[in-house]
């Protein structure tokens, strides 16, 4: 493999046609202050657009940007995995394809890469237009995690962030493939920083992002970075517990003190009724750690490429 460039841009692309173009155009400006060897590697997740004939393009008129198709969508972290997997640069920036990631901001970045910084998050200081279910889920996701997640993860980051090579390496030497890269990248532990910006709505294209991947993705990092799905379970069944034996109790004293007549059918079914709800709470708990445990012993690759454009041999 070839030493390292100065910078490696990482973006993965889902139906992105309109937005590729913008992109590059701000991209290249952005270039244009900074000195050293570029390349800009767009991860195309399977698009059913124009988007594999946009990169084609831009790939034959500027060497520099490099493109991977993969064989079908496999997910943003899943692209995102793969674009980072080919990056050589010292530092490489990572970012979404929909503008809603300011090629501005990086300037920002980078200086403070050069303070000595190993990682710096672009911080979202607000809101998109998203409804109010995924506005509350996400401070809701946010909040748990930082009560009870053994690791600590920046809250209002995305995958728009700058990483130094070494971080990096790190981070493809991780196997798993349920895969929460901002909680993997906060793993590693590095020194870090933050630079705040306020992120644009998306004008083209729509998003990616469905209210049902979100919730996967989330998932992927309750599971991965935080025992609170365990302890839930935990707790649940010491209040189920706790609920019966009062119940017990309120029922024998109105029994010996109200000489009041409980049939058994009515003493079982209350019971059974709270420790169904908590087995079936547990059985969903397991199953979750199973399949996740499931999915890392298959060995299956993360992703499959079908086609490297403007990639060395070698990498």
């Amino acid at each position: 493999m070839k030493s390292p460039l100065e910078f490696s841009f990482v973006i993965p692309a889902f139906n992105e046609q309109e937005n590729i173009p913008l992109l590059y155009e701000r991209l290249m400006l952005l270039s244009e202050k900074y000195s050293g060897e570029k390349e800009y590697i767009f991860v195309n997740d399977g698009s059913t657009d124009k988007t594999a004939a946009v990169l084609y393009e831009l790939s034959e008129r500027d060497k520099r940007v490099k493109y991977i198709n993969l064989s079908r969508n496999f997910g943003h972290q899943a692209a995102l995995s793969a674009g980072l997997k080919h990056a050589r640069g010292k530092a490489v920036i990572s970012m979404d394809c929909d503008l809603q990631d300011p090629p501005e901001v990086i300037e920002q970045m980078i200086e403070r890469r050069r303070e000595g910084f190993d990682i710096v998050y672009a911080r979202r200081l607000n809101y998109r237009k998203d409804n109010l279910l995924k506005k509350a889920g996400s401070k809701l996701f946010y909040r748990l995690m930082s009560k009870f997640s053994h690791v600590q993860i920046p809250r209002n980051v995305g995958d728009f962030r700058l990483t130094d090579q070494r971080v990096l390496h790190e981070l493809n030497k991780m196997p798993e493939h349920a895969r929460y890269l901002r909680g993997m990248v906060a793993w590693t532990g590095f020194k870090h920083c933050f630079v705040d910006y306020e992120r644009p709505d998306r004008e083209q294209g729509k998003s990616g992002y469905s209210f049902a991947k979100l919730a996967a993705l989330g998932m992927d990092g309750m599971f991965n970075f935080s025992m609170l799905p365990l302890r839930l379970g935990f707790m649940l069944g010491v209040i189920s517990m706790l609920a019966g034996f009062g119940l017990l109790i309120y029922q024998i004293g109105d029994v010996v003190i109200n000489k009041v007549y409980y049939h058994l059918y009515k003493w079982l079914i209350v019971v059974l009724f709270i420790f169904m709800g908590f087995m079936f709470m547990l059985m969903w708990i397991i199953g979750e750690y199973i399949g996740k445990i499931y999915d890392d012993v298959r060995n299956r690759p993360l992703y499959v490429i079908e086609k490297r454009v403007n990639f060395d041999t070698d990498d």
